[in-house]
């Protein structure tokens, strides 16, 4: 079971894990070690809700197949192990983001006291410059 938040979990089949060669300079151990994790989640046919799958899919993350297969390459660290656990983190910021509700705003105006207050505290600093000028004797 792979727990995204307090209300969101995967099954562990949802998630495909494949070990690759990672690319880039590594010296001769990068030819014969396959660090590197391709991790594959198939945003169809998840255990998801209905409008947690289409805000995902409507997410315009390069990432996504057109298919709705996300694909996340983990390839940062040397060992298999922590380039899986570093895909897993990715997957779920993913998950967390495109989830995520923001709150309506509710718009407000202020109160007559404080534009009042406001006004007395402009006037008051164009008095205080206000005498700044020339003196005459």
């Amino acid at each position: 079971m792979i727990f995204i938040s307090n209300t969101i979990s995967l099954n562990d089949h949802e998630v495909d894990i494949n070990a690759i060669r990672a690319q880039g300079a590594g010296g001769q151990n990068v030819n014969k070690v396959s660090s590197a994790i391709h991790l594959r989640f198939d945003i169809n046919a998840s255990s998801l809700s209905d409008s947690h799958k289409q805000r995902l899919l409507e997410s315009k993350d390069s990432r996504i197949s057109k298919e709705g297969v996300l694909i996340i390459k983990a390839q940062q660290f040397r060992t298999q192990e922590r380039n899986k656990i570093d895909a897993f983190e990715r997957l779920q910021k993913f998950i967390i983001k495109a989830t995520y509700v923001s709150k309506n705003r509710k718009p407000t105006k202020p109160s007559k006291n404080a534009r009042r207050k406001r006004v007395d505290k402009k006037t008051q600093r164009g008095k205080t410059k206000l005498l700044r000028g020339k003196v005459d004797f």
